[in-house]
């Protein structure tokens, strides 16, 4: 079989039950055991599930099209007994795309999912047609601290990915694309065996407003939302244009104002805000798209941020939003053939699924899928190995060495999770 089929077969008869339960930890976190643990938590809310009721391997440049056609079968053969009746209850698959179409792709059914949202918190189990497990036992599970963590370069040094910066300006400058997101990797080593929980809990804790996953060994916090839909509203977020923090919140506070008027970052801005209206806007009957982006603060850096929303006009599920969505300028550049070019001419690694969609979506085709970003992926092949990403937006204004630090920056998220 080749690497662009799908692996495939006849969609699983399962059923479904969501019951409303109350001895749930405050961290949803809490009761993921040592393996297989997937998650999707903001701000207390989300679900986390376990155990494999369902699962499709899938890459290609058909890749999402396979994946909603194999969801659509799932959904369609499910016997779902929903008690709860909020986002997230019900059926619902845990997914990560990859970037390019040759890169590796997920989605997974759990058996067991625990779920929260806006105080109401649930249960939902998944088995075959020929099984009806009782609810399970929640347990409170703690994770593994990491210890002795070392890094080294990954597919390129500091020096030499700086080079590739300036090679990008001279192509934008010589007219052959407006905008390149160019990537780089770090490789991290413990000591011992990473329990990915416990990068888990301190991404979640550090960062309560990002989306924190897990998904297949990649976890991470993103503070990107690719697309949201839920009952007919489509959102999403749009960053482009970073500066790091400094600690000092009057200093802070001063290069947030130099960001909103920086001529360099609010291009940058502009091509990612573009790309994602122009995707969304065959999908809305009606738009709002603002004309100036607000400055989101998190611990680590600042971004310049656009909120756009819409109303759906037709039946596109979030899945299907997030492929006509991928990849934006946010995360490739524009224009996006050229650019996607461009990263796979000089960039010198695979990405795998860093910036590729990741999320959920349930029965309905609602759901979340965000852009893989300040995440790491565990190396199956080496329980002690972590690789982790970090990118940047490169215009003509651009500058290699600023860049680096900007991208040095976004690796911070990860380096402290993974800190003892």
């Amino acid at each position: 079989m080749s690497l662009s089929e799908p692996v495939r077969d006849q969609a699983p008869r399962l059923v479904i039950r969501s019951q409303v339960v109350d001895d749930v930890s405050a961290q949803l976190l809490d009761h993921l055991p040592a393996e297989g643990g997937l998650a999707w938590v903001r701000r207390g809310d989300g679900q986390v599930g376990w155990g494999v009721a369902a699962r499709l391997d899938v890459a290609g440049g058909n890749r999402f099209q396979d994946a909603m056609r194999w969801w659509q079968e799932v959904t369609a053969a499910a016997v779902v007994r929903d008690d709860v009746g909020v986002p997230g209850s019900g059926l619902v698959c845990f997914g990560s795309f990859g970037f390019t179409d040759q890169d590796p792709s997920v989605l997974v059914v759990p058996e067991v999912i625990v779920g929260r949202r806006a105080g109401t918190t649930w249960v939902t189990t998944v088995s075959p047609a020929s099984s009806l497990p009782a609810p399970p036992e929640l347990v409170k599970h703690e994770p593994s601290p990491v210890y002795d963590v070392t890094f080294a370069d990954g597919a390129r040094t500091g020096t030499a990915w700086s080079s590739i910066v300036a090679e990008a300006v001279r192509r934008i400058t010589a007219g052959e694309l407006d905008k390149v997101v160019l990537a780089r990797d770090l490789i991290a080593i413990a000591e011992q065996p990473i329990d990915l929980r416990w990068p888990l809990h301190r991404l979640a804790t550090s960062y309560p407003n990002c989306w924190t996953f897990s998904v297949d060994g990649l976890i991470g916090a993103t503070p990107e939302l690719l697309v949201r839909r839920e009952k007919g509203l489509i959102t999403s977020r749009v960053l482009a244009g970073t500066i790091r923090r400094t600690g000092d919140d009057a200093h802070d506070l001063a290069l947030a104002a130099s960001l909103a008027r920086s001529s360099k970052d609010l291009e940058e801005h502009e091509y990612a805000v573009r790309s994602v209206a122009e995707a969304l806007e065959p999908h809305c009957k009606s738009m709002n798209v603002p004309e100036t982006p607000f400055v989101l603060h998190l611990p680590n850096v600042m971004h310049l941020a656009t909120d756009v929303a819409g109303v759906a006009n037709n039946g596109a599920s979030a899945l299907g939003l997030a492929a006509a969505l991928h990849p934006s300028a946010a995360i490739c550049g524009t224009p996006t053939p050229v650019a996607r070019d461009l990263i796979g001419e000089i960039e010198g690694m695979q990405r795998g699924r860093f910036s590729g969609p990741v999320g959920w979506m349930d029965a309905s085709g609602d759901g979340e899928w965000c852009i893989a970003l300040r995440c790491g992926q565990a190396d199956p092949e080496n329980p002690r190995r972590m690789r982790l990403f970090a990118g940047a937006g490169i215009v003509a204004g651009s500058n290699p060495n600023a860049e680096l630090a900007e991208t040095n920056a976004k690796l911070v998220p990860m380096r402290d999770a993974l800190g003892d």
